[in-house]
């Protein structure tokens, strides 16, 4: 098979949200860096803004919110477990990112005044910033590249970042998912772009590709700097969201909030007083869900029609413009009935939740030369808009290190080894098809993995996972996507076995459901107010350690610091 060398300064891996950012800004920092931008699909519509993007879910926006009022309120949402000084470069740089985005021809909704139009949903603070014709945005990111002169390679499948003699990133390697040929790109620094591991868990429907996050985001970013040794960070806390019942897609309660839209159950009475997403929120939603009150449902049809027609031409233009097609077919109608809600798979998604690869405010990782942005880095409740941020810092910082070094050797033998990896499965005939292996290791996540979670499942779990790694030798691949898609599942099965490791490190419950451990079913901030980083041990086996929580740079009171404990609406009789 042909192999493709080629050198660049600086390789983004990711042409999403926060690679192109990153992109643009390398070169804006250093016009003369040479910037590779690449992605598996086509950078042109790709990640998890494909289709566009309905809203800013944590604008920092000066006259509604500071800075250091949204590090505390993610400091509270996340019980506490976080970087305050990665937030914070991210909260301080919000408005910027705004600004810069307005100027580039994105459509934030604004008031009579000119002024952007800021609604609250969060528990404490006003952060979202509807976007009425975000189906805009790739168009948008695109002509940035364009005009950076950033270079750009579509349809090739990074599948690891090699290292130096000191651990440094020297290459990246992969293999274009139509013609299979190699690529070896020689660089000085990466970062990695790759979205939320969002094939972790299995949907309700069954189907592979019916997730929650876009589905093409597979967690080989989060494999990839694994097998590079980089540290990651919080595995344990899972992304679980609320969606419409049978419809891969959230039900948007957070986006028809500020418009009067609201969670409820059978009985259409809300029974949480706050639809930002978080922890403790699912945790009430799973309990009204299993209670004698569910389904859960999103209430609308209490509004006026044109409030009706606003959060029609918001949800059913930007994002998952399917959604109104689904609605239509399904004979749900805004006006008429209650919409059925439901808790999405699991997954890893630093954008809802806390679990990435684990960066600094500079967006570096452990390992030298390694950067991460979005939603497969650590910095908890990212979002789109913190994307962009950490994209820019990563841009920028890494242009800054690619000035100060010279290009490292790559192994040789783990190059070696990468190729016949990759190659294998195109060797073989007859044997196990990635669709088979892939919906095995992601039913074994359901059965075993989904919260509550149990000891002896996760051992069961982990001792399936073994023999579906055995079951790799035997796996097979037609053609060159069929290949992406064999490589995709040795991903989705490292992700897997990093969500048990983990979170049967972290003997106690944090985090609502999505670390609700039934064999330690307390918090415990004695032992355990602190982040859990697992890494690849010298024998090449997934290690787990504590890392102490940074002293806050923003005080958080005891008031405050169970705010989110307090989601449920008070029955009447409670109240009295």
């Amino acid at each position: 098979m042909k192999t493709i060398d080629m050198e660049f300064d600086l390789v983004v891996i990711g042409g999403g949200t926060g690679g192109p950012m990153a992109a643009v800004k390398a070169k804006e920092r250093n016009p003369k860096l040479r910037v590779l931008l690449i992605d598996k699909a086509n950078v042109k519509r790709s990640g998890a803004i494909s289709m566009g993007m309905d809203g800013l879910n944590n604008a920092v926006i000066p006259g509604h919110a500071t800075p250091e009022q949204y590090v505390k309120e993610i400091t509270v949402a996340n019980d506490g477990i976080v970087d305050q000084e990665a937030v914070m470069a991210y909260a301080a740089g919000s408005f910027d990112m705004i600004q810069e985005l307005d100027r580039w021809g994105v459509k934030f909704e604004k008031d009579e005044t000119g002024d952007y139009s800021v609604r609250k949903v969060h528990h404490l603070g006003a952060y979202v910033l509807p976007m009425p014709e975000g189906h805009h945005m790739k168009r948008i990111l695109y002509r940035q590249l364009k005009r950076a002169r950033v270079e750009i390679t579509n349809r090739v499948v990074v599948t690891r970042v090699l290292t130096g003699p000191d651990g440094e990133v020297a290459a990246v390697m992969g293999f274009d998912c139509r013609t299979a040929e190699l690529h070896v790109i020689r660089t000085k620094a990466a970062v990695i772009c790759t979205g939320a591991a969002g094939r972790l868990g299995l949907p309700a429907s069954g189907y592979l590709m019916g997730t929650y996050e876009n589905p093409t985001n597979c967690g080989d970013g989060h494999a990839m700097a694994y097998h590079a040794g980089a540290d990651l960070a919080n595995l344990e806390c899972f992304q679980i969201n609320p969606l419409i019942k049978d419809y891969n897609g959230p039900a948007c309660a957070y986006v028809t909030g500020p418009l009067g839209g609201y969670t409820a159950n059978s009985k259409g009475e809300r029974f949480i007083e706050c639809d930002y997403w978080s922890g403790a929120m699912m945790q009430e939603f799973y309990n009204e869900l299993l209670s004698g009150n569910g389904p859960v449902f999103l209430k609308l049809d209490h509004l006026a029609e044109e409030t009706i027609q606003e959060i029609e031409t918001i949800l059913h233009s930007n994002e998952r413009p399917s959604r109104g097609r689904f609605h239509e077919k399904r004979g749900n109608d805004y006006r008429k009935q209650m919409v059925e809600m439901h808790i999405s798979e699991i997954g890893f998604c630093s954008g809802h939740s806390a679990s990435g690869i684990h960066i600094n405010a500079r967006g570096e990782t452990s390992v030298k030369g390694l950067y991460a942005a979005g939603d497969c880095a650590s910095v908890p409740h990212n979002y789109m808009l913190g994307a962009f941020v950490y994209g820019k810092l990563c841009g920028e910082n890494a242009a800054a290190y690619c000035a100060e070094v010279g290009h490292a050797t790559p192994d040789a033998g783990a190059q070696a080894a990468e190729s016949a990896r990759i190659l294998a499965p195109l060797q073989r005939s007859g044997g196990l098809t990635p669709h088979q292996i892939e919906f095995k290791t992601r039913r074994l996540v359901n059965d075993y993995l989904q919260p509550p979670k149990i000891t002896s499942k996760y051992e069961i779990g982990l001792r399936r996972f073994a023999e579906i790694r055995e079951d790799m030798a035997s796996m097979s691949a037609g053609d060159a996507h069929e290949l992406m898609r064999a490589m995709e599942a040795h991903s989705i099965l490292d992700c897997a076995e990093m969500a048990a490791h983990a979170s049967m490190f972290r003997t106690e419950s944090r985090w609502g459901l999505y670390h609700n451990y039934v064999d330690h079913p307390e918090r415990d901030d004695e032992n355990w107010f602190c982040h859990s980083l697992l890494s690849r041990d010298p024998q090449g086996r997934m290690a787990l350690r504590k890392k102490a929580i940074e002293p806050y740079i923003v005080p958080v009171d005891d008031e405050e610091r169970t705010a989110y404990q307090r989601l449920r609406v008070a029955s009447s009789a409670e109240a009295a």
